[in-house]
């Protein structure tokens, strides 16, 4: 079973391969891979989350079906997009405990 970290560089990377101008834009960005379990019984489903600031998300939303083709070539449900100058602003957001390595992640694509 592949690990996440290593899913969502190689979605990076086949991204930067097939389409650059896509991902120069990835490079602004923080890419992850989340799993969630739905269903009875539970099923694992992984999807790709692009962590973006407010200025990089309507360029690449525009992209949206490309990333999902990819996404979904690869064995992925979804690929869902995030503001992460919104995830640092909400007083209730639990990433600084929970992760904190994406917290200062999404800092630097805040900045």
């Amino acid at each position: 079973m592949i690990r996440e970290d290593i899913l969502a560089k190689e979605f990076i990377r086949v991204v930067g391969k097939y389409y650059p101008k896509i991902g120069e834009l990835l490079d602004g960005c923080h890419v992850k891979v989340i799993t969630n379990y739905w269903g009875r019984p539970p099923k694992r489903l992984r999807y790709i989350g692009i962590y973006c600031s407010d200025e990089m998300m309507p360029h690449v939303q525009v992209h949206k079906e490309v990333l999902r083709e990819l996404a979904d070539n690869m064995g992925l449900v979804q690929v869902v997009f995030l503001n992460a100058s919104r995830l640092l602003r909400d007083p209730m957001s639990k990433i600084k405990q929970a992760d904190p390595r994406l917290w200062l992640d999404l800092h630097w694509v805040a900045t």
